[in-house]
């Protein structure tokens, strides 16, 4: 392809008749003024958008124009252009065939940054135009910190070689934030916070050092470097947590805080001995604030009993799940509706994970012996309104509940259950009395969530057989097997397919029939009449609801409700 010609973008604009004269000579007023380049100007002032800026300059130019959100590229073919360059000059190598390079750019006008690219990449390179906006994002979603991440992981074993490193000393120094292994954990953690990660996970495997990510529930590999650095990492990690740096034989648990990008981040640290050294788990908090029910995505029917549910003066409300559900999201934007000035709320939790205005929340402490019962028999002295049980971990906090739900008080909790009717069934196994049971439990929330299907890539596709046997009975209730999609993967999803999460919800409340059952301890019957109480509206019919509206994939939907299912 030849040289791109030198084109005047105001000129331009004016001739193609988006921009009128007067425009024009405004936005060069503010341009001589800011310093800042002219396209930017005219976005700003509102004259034009990014994208019939885009299309004016493919058009004189007979150039495509390319929709970076809509285009599958290597990561590693990105990568021939180095990430400086790539922000400095504003463009991306998006297609390597044979010699010959497609590069999208903001402005192939820029024949300074046209002659660098080639002088760099010592290749044919034809050009396209791309919206200036969206191909910022695509940098940073390609480009992200991995490269950084590895050299940082290689500069930090050239450093330790062969012998142990002090890292109670390095803490205590002046130059501590210069030290490479904080550097590499700066590193790591803000590329989890850019990818939206739940969990860092660092582990030591026989040859190597893993560290992986957990984005919208699925495990994926962020790095792998030497093992030798792992130890490193683990002590810095103890000593941000204010762990024992020299116990390597028990697990610990631990918390900090750290800053980002004048963003707080909450970080729970557990460490496990391991085969090949010493495992971490870093759960990551943002200080978002807690969202109120009204933004979880339920549906408007279940959003209005469920709030209902929770202005009822007294009783046990149980929100149950596996861990990872949104169980404590849930149950916090419960508290934050039920936050007012005319109700005292308390909190138990292990730990506490979100911080509330005007709550009051206790961290239990096993080690002063500060146990989930222990705050719970404190709390009825302190005259509280509303209760928040962390988790139902033995029959003696599971009773206390209880006894508190019947004298007056809404208890709000959690419990690991696969869906909402076994939820009663495990209380009595904990020892629950049928008669308390009955007349304290109110309610049960069930949840899980689902992955929702990236909307740049997500691609209709035939059903696979078991996916068929799974739907089978919604496909004869009218399912239009034609509009399901499937998951592709694309740059802007960070090529999983999936984009964010939303909850699905079955909420059983208990009513006169299913508490005369749970009186007589009769949890067969107790089963078949919630299944009865709730048809078509459970967690696999929730599922299938997404399903219809396009919102998720079969397979995500059956990896969801498999427990579910059994």
């Amino acid at each position: 392809m030849a040289r791109p010609e030198k084109i005047r973008l105001g000129d331009l604009l004016v001739q193609q008749k988006l921009i009128s004269q007067e425009q024009l000579a405004t936005a060069l007023e503010k341009q001589k003024a800011s310093g800042r380049k002219l396209g930017r100007v005219l976005v700003e002032s509102a004259f034009v958008t990014e994208d019939e800026i885009s299309g004016a300059i493919a058009r004189q130019l007979d150039i495509p124009l390319l929709d970076l959100r809509q285009i599958h590229v290597r990561p590693e073919t990105v990568r021939l252009l180095p990430e400086q360059l790539a922000r400095r000059f504003r463009a991306v190598v998006v297609e390597l065939k044979d010699e010959k390079v497609r590069v999208a750019m903001a402005d192939p006008t820029d024949l300074f940054a046209y002659d660098e690219i080639v002088n760099h990449l010592k290749r044919e390179v034809d050009v396209s135009v791309a919206n200036e906006g969206s191909l910022a994002q695509f940098i940073d979603l390609i480009y992200r910190r991995s490269d950084e991440i590895n050299e940082l992981a290689r500069n930090l074993t050239d450093e330790i070689g062969e012998d142990v490193i002090d890292f109670g000393t390095l803490a205590a120094t002046q130059n501590t934030e210069e030290a490479p292994v904080v550097r590499l954990l700066q590193s790591v953690f803000e590329d989890a916070i850019q990818v939206r990660a739940s969990d860092i996970h660092v582990e030591p495997q026989e040859k190597s050092l893993q560290i992986r990510f957990r984005v919208d529930g699925v495990l994926s590999m962020a790095t792998e470097a030497d093992r030798k650095i792992g130890p490193a990492l683990i002590q810095r990690l103890k000593l941000m947590a204010d762990l024992d740096i020299a116990e390597r034989r028990l697990p610990q648990d631990g918390r900090f805080v750290i800053r980002l990008k004048k963003r707080a981040v909450d970080v729970r640290m557990s460490t496990l001995p391991v085969q090949f050294g010493e495992s971490a788990v870093l759960r990551l908090l943002t200080h978002g604030g807690v969202t109120s029910l009204t933004e979880l995505g339920m549906p408007p029917s279940q959003l209005a009993r469920i709030q209902a549910l929770i202005h009822r003066p007294h009783g046990l409300i149980l929100v149950t799940g596996p861990t990872g559900s949104g169980k404590t999201t849930t149950l916090y934007a419960a508290l934050a509706d039920l936050n007012t000035r005319e109700r005292k709320l308390l909190t138990v939790e292990d730990p506490v994970e979100y911080r509330l205005p005007g709550v009051n929340q206790v961290q239990v402490n096993d080690r002063i012996e500060l146990t989930f019962a222990r705050a719970l028999r404190a709390f009825l002295r302190q005259d509280p309104d509303v209760i928040l049980v962390g988790e139902m971990r033995d029959s003696e906090t599971a009773l206390i509940a209880l006894r508190a739900a019947l004298t007056g008080h809404l208890v709000l909790s959690t419990l690991h259950t696969n869906d909402a009717p076994s939820a009663a069934a495990r209380l009595l196994d904990m020892g629950a009395p049928p008669f308390l049971l009955s007349t304290s439990l109110a309610g049960v929330v069930a949840q899980r969530l689902v992955r929702r299907l990236c909307p740049v890539c997500s691609e209709t596709a035939a059903l696979e057989p078991r996916e068929r046997v799974w739907l089978k009975t919604e496909l004869t209730a009218g399912l239009d097997e034609g509009l399901l999609k499937r998951a592709r993967g694309c740059s802007h999803c960070n090529h999983t397919g999936y984009q964010g999460r939303s909850g699905i919800y079955e909420l059983l409340e208990i009513d006169a029939e299913l508490a005369s059952l749970l009186n007589r301890g009769d949890t067969s019957g107790f089963r078949a009449a919630a299944q009865s109480h709730l048809r078509g509206q459970t967690l696999r019919d929730e599922a299938v609801r997404m399903l219809r509206e396009g919102e998720t994939s079969v397979a995500e939907a059956m990896r969801v409700t498999h427990q579910v299912d059994e």
